[in-house]
């Protein structure tokens, strides 16, 4: 197996954004649903004015311009191929922080942080932020077998930091990054610094433990999500090649797909550009849509969904909680994270941090990190 790191450009080809335009105006659409809300999933008047501007307003090649800007790589490691971005800060001393991006995102999620993360005006707070693409996703390989879970994920992470020079490091996760990343706190300890979460799950105490109203909320609210929107994951946790077929035929579909979560996961008044611009959603969108990953980024959840140990983590923690994400009662994670050391409910906010809230998100990184160095 090659250790090489080898530098990497995203080139998607012309005739790639020309066949883009071509499905999206030969869309077949449905009739329009039967109800006034998101009930029935995503509204056809919604996704045929979003597909328009995705088909003749979105500019792909500015995003590309992006991501070219910051330095990208690729290496193997345990058989496969993975993408990452590597921005190493100004200042020498910067602290290593490893970023875990989950579904439906990618790498892109954190290009807006990335700036104030590696070159703060104080370099007490600087970082060298490594941003890996999860297996199956974006420019990473595609598994050709079984067996990619996230344990193993969360192994090939570590890796990618010892390949990169770094002993010690400080990591952050949400969705899947945040499971991968509480891994990471319970197999290699003596690596990590500490270790930021968001949407931290955590299995309930054996003995009875007393819960406030936000934690009563929060069970009730994560019923709610398995009853409401819960569909989408057990699909893709087991049905993802099924699945994949539509999500990599059609970009109506995959659009669908994603910008239903967007907009169910994240914190706004019924307006999502106002939170996350439109933008920045049909750049997740489009990176799935390049790179054909509707079936490979789907099988995390056939490989690891309800399957993972939530074994105790005894590094140093903290965890944020927003208002439209998942909430676990703090008492039942202060059993798994036996070294919380921060524990914030915040006012506003979702389940994309880092597109809804990025300064919000860069300041608990680093108040939280400083001590830590």
């Amino acid at each position: 197996m090659s250790t090489a790191v080898t530098p990497f450009r995203v080139a998607v080809p012309e005739a790639d954004l020309t066949d883009l335009r071509e499905r999206l105006a030969r869309t077949r659409w449905p009739e329009a649903e039967t109800v006034g809300d998101w009930s029935q999933g995503v509204p056809l008047e919604y996704l045929e004015e979003l597909a328009g501007h995705w088909r003749d307003g979105y500019d792909w090649r500015a995003t590309e311009a992006r991501l070219n800007a910051l330095p990208q790589f690729r290496t193997e490691i345990d058989g496969l191929g993975v993408h990452f971005l590597h921005v190493r800060s100004p200042h020498p001393d910067a602290m290593p922080l490893l970023l875990s991006h989950g579904w439906p995102g990618s790498v892109v999620e954190f290009l807006d942080v990335v700036g104030a993360l590696t070159d703060p005006e104080d370099p007490a707070d600087a970082f060298h932020v490594v941003c890996p693409s999860l297996p199956g996703f974006a420019f990473s390989d595609k598994p050709a077998e079984a067996g990619w879970t996230i344990e193993r994920t969360a192994a090939a992470w570590d890796e990618l930091m010892s390949r990169l020079g770094y002993g010690r490091y400080a990591a952050h996760g949400t969705d899947w990054g945040s499971f991968l990343t509480a891994i990471l706190g319970e197999t290699r300890p003596e690596r990590l610094a500490g270790i930021h979460i968001a949407m931290p799950f955590a299995r309930p105490p054996q003995e009875q433990v007393e819960l406030d109203e936000r934690d009563l909320a929060g069970l009730a609210a994560l019923k709610e999500f398995q009853q409401s929107e819960g569909a989408y994951s057990v699909l893709q946790a087991t049905r993802p090649q099924t699945l994949g077929y539509g999500l990599t035929d059609s970009p109506a579909g995959q659009l669908a797909w994603m910008v239903e979560k967007y907009w169910a996961w994240s914190d706004h008044d019924g307006d999502l550009d106002k939170v996350i611009p439109r933008d920045r959603i049909l750049d997740a969108v489009s990176v799935a849509w390049f790179t054909a990953t509707g079936a490979s980024s789907a099988r995390v959840y056939w490989e690891s969904h309800n399957k993972m140990a939530l074994g105790p983590v005894g590094v140093p923690t903290a965890c944020s909680l927003f208002p439209k994400d998942g909430r676990m009662p703090r008492a039942w994670c202060e059993g798994r994270f036996t070294d919380l050391r921060r524990w914030t409910d915040h006012d506003r906010g979702g389940h994309f941090p880092a597109l809804e809230q990025p300064e919000l998100l860069v300041g608990e990184l680093r108040s939280f990190f400083r001590p830590l160095r």
